[in-house]
């Protein structure tokens, strides 16, 4: 579901987060700001559980800790765990998920790291599944590159900038399927949004176990 591995040019951006640069003030910059971005430099490491729900039943808890200094991960799922290095000549299969998980986390920060896509901003929008009144900011992510290039976000934000909703459209299709984004809590210097519901009300993905260093 997820676009775009970090490269190279990322991992040393966020390498010497300690030089801090002039952000610009595009809406994909005012989300990443509304949760802490310009606080990033102060980031360690994050870690969390991902865990996604269907029909009250947990289908999957995986659990990672990106320690972003020395540009590793650690995975831990059922009975295997292991680190591997985001910089190295292969990664494991499990980087797919690593990727998925954490544009599920960390959203609003791949809009600042992230460099392949084009965006569009529809003012005076409707979220799809409360009807709050928004401002509709779409991600287009490039044709290639990544694990699923051309995929499409459509975010639904509030005045303060941050995401009440958002429709993944795969492969920029016109429709898509919606979650919301709820419970924004704070860790350290960013935020984190913990619970994504469905339409009929349904947790079905969520958070656990968060921790920021």
């Amino acid at each position: 579901m997820k676009n775009l591995l970090l490269s190279l040019s990322v991992l040393a951006l966020l390498a010497s987060c300690q030089q801090r640069e002039t952000l610009p003030d595009t809406l994909p910059m005012q989300v990443a700001k509304a949760y802490g971005f310009e606080n990033w430099d102060q980031v360690k490491s994050i870690g969390y559980t991902w865990n996604v729900q269907r029909d009250s039943a947990t289908v999957v808890s995986r659990t990672w800790k990106w320690n972003i200094q020395d540009s590793t991960v650690s995975y831990a799922e059922a009975d295997t765990s292991f680190t591997y290095s985001l910089v190295a000549d292969s990664l494991p299969k499990q980087d797919g998920a690593f990727i998925n998980d954490k544009y599920w986390a960390l959203m609003p920060f791949q809009l600042a790291w992230d460099k392949g896509y084009t965006y569009e901003v529809t003012e005076k929008a409707s979220s799809p599944i409360q009807g709050l009144p928004a401002t509709k900011l779409s991600i287009l992510y490039g044709a290639e590159g990544g694990y699923t290039p051309g995929d499409a976000y459509d975010l639904y934000l509030d005045s303060a900038h941050k995401i009440l909703e958002w429709t993944f459209r795969k492969g920029n299709a016109p429709e898509g399927r919606t979650w919301t984004w709820e419970k924004a809590v704070p860790y350290g210097p960013i935020q984190i949004s913990l619970e994504h519901k469905d339409a009929a009300g349904k947790r079905f993905i969520w958070l656990t176990d968060v921790t920021v260093e």
